[in-house]
């Protein structure tokens, strides 16, 4: 997919690909520089794991939306791998 930089060194990153990545307007993004490409990802969100009523949970030190049926199967089928 193409997109245009602008003078100021802005780009437009298509919405498909933004949702896809959990990317939210206004949101933070980290960029690397890998073998001269430029990848762009979501900040990484710090996790632990906590004991709530006899169970361990992950929580995020930051509040995350909550994962679709298919976004898990879809980790667990990578995780799997």
């Amino acid at each position: 997919m193409k997109t245009t930089m602008d003078r100021a060194g802005r780009l437009v990153v298509p919405k498909i690909l933004r949702a896809a990545v959990g990317l939210e307007n206004g949101g933070e993004v980290e960029l690397t520089l890998r073998e001269g490409h430029i990848e762009i990802e979501p900040p990484e969100v710090l996790m632990r794991l906590v004991e709530r009523e006899g169970a361990f949970v992950i929580e995020g030190d930051e509040e995350l939306p909550p994962l679709t049926t298919e976004e898990v199967r879809d980790i667990i089928e990578r995780v799997r791998r």
